[in-house]
């Protein structure tokens, strides 16, 4: 299987509330990029990336011009010699670094593997391990009640996981009341999380987790160092989620010697693709470490390429998956499974089982051939 066409499209995707974060990060409408390979085969791979504004080191716009410039490694005709992770090792010696603009590259070209096979991708990851997977729902940077009130309303419709956006306004109290409100507003059994993204000093955070410590939550990515969300988790005892300083197994054995990672968002755009992803999901199953398997975001084609690395995931290792399409419009492909309840499943068609709306994605951005 060789590479005869690659087109990239660039959506722009609404969501549904504008989603407040720390330090002045929102998304709102954001431009997310889907990629799609031909093969000489005629099967059809699909990949997309979705990096948020002032998030991460990822830009929109630097996934065409990262494309273009390995074009030679993508056309390269030894590609069933190579396999995915032969090419994208190919890819990273061309150019360095661009995780992110790797990342639909590498999802495609699994996309086109498992398809070949004629096997659903989680089959070629590990096989159906965790066939229910659970979600979790992120609220935005909200007034405290307005986010209990949120809380419970998807609680009552089977979510089990809740994430507490904090640090928007920054405001200690405000924090403090809204890790309370949530708390009190869903079922003891439900997993709580405050993310502030980076966004809270070392000072600042172990003050709002000392005055929840009382309360049975976690928290995720309080700072923006390593060091430092290992000084508030030994602070204010509670267990901590490593999010935006997760992108390679450098890092994550770094977290994990610094005592702060009970569990690790691993994200696409940030290993570099489902292969990097994979090595890292290994890694956190050896050392115990729970694992939310994700994207920056996204709509269907991300939802699914996670779901199905999740899919392919012992149940002991999954604290959750995200169903990205559910935050935003449009749905690129509406027949994409999505969540029932507090779950979702993958697709059992072969490869990632997306196939986008044409007249979703309009006119290309970058077209090139073999």
């Amino acid at each position: 299987m060789n590479i005869s066409r690659l087109t990239l499209w660039q959506v722009p995707l609404t969501s549904h509330i504008a989603y407040n974060m720390s330090d002045g990060k929102i998304c709102d409408t954001v431009i997310t990029n889907v990629l799609r390979l031909e093969s000489d085969t005629g099967l059809t791979g699909w990949g997309e990336v979705c990096p948020i504004p002032h998030y991460l080191p990822a830009y929109e716009h630097g996934v065409a011009p990262a494309l273009e410039y390995m074009a030679p490694v993508i056309f390269a005709r030894d590609g069933q010699a190579l396999g995915v992770e032969g090419m994208m090792r190919a890819a990273d010696a061309w150019l360095q670094g661009h995780a992110y603009a790797k990342s639909p590259l590498d999802m495609a070209l699994w996309d086109l593997t498992a398809q070949t096979a004629g096997l659903p991708l989680h089959a070629l990851f590990g096989g159906l391990q965790t066939k229910e997977l659970p979600i979790y729902h992120s609220i935005s940077c909200l007034d405290p009640d307005e986010m209990a009130r949120i809380a419970a309303e998807e609680t009552a419709r089977g979510i089990t996981q809740i994430q507490v956006k904090l640090g928007a306004d920054s405001n200690n109290e405000a924090d403090i009341a809204r890790m309370r409100r949530v708390r009190e507003a869903v079922p003891s059994a439900t997993l709580v999380y405050g993310d502030w993204n980076c966004g809270a000093s070392r000072l600042d955070a172990t003050r709002v987790g000392r005055a929840v410590a009382d309360l049975d939550v976690m928290l995720e990515q309080p700072c923006a160092t390593l060091e430092d969300c290992a000084a508030v988790r030994d602070a204010t005892g509670l267990a901590m989620k490593i999010d935006e300083n997760a992108h390679d197994t450098d890092s994550l054995l770094r977290a994990w010697t610094l005592g702060c990672m009970d569990a690790v968002a691993l994200k696409t755009s940030k290993f570099g693709g489902l292969s990097a992803m994979r090595r890292a999901r290994d890694l956190c199953l050896h050392i115990g470490a729970k694992m939310c398997i994700e994207d920056t975001w996204g709509s269907d084609i991300t939802t699914m390429a996670t779901v199905h690395l999740g899919a392919a995931t012992p149940r002991r290792g999954i604290m959750n998956v995200c169903d990205l399409s559910s935050y935003v419009g449009p749905r690129l492909d509406p027949a994409a499974p999505t969540r029932s309840g507090g779950v979702i499943s993958p697709s059992q068609t072969p490869g990632l089982g997306v196939s986008p709306d044409p007249d979703q994605l309009g006119a290309p951005v970058l077209e090139l051939t073999a």
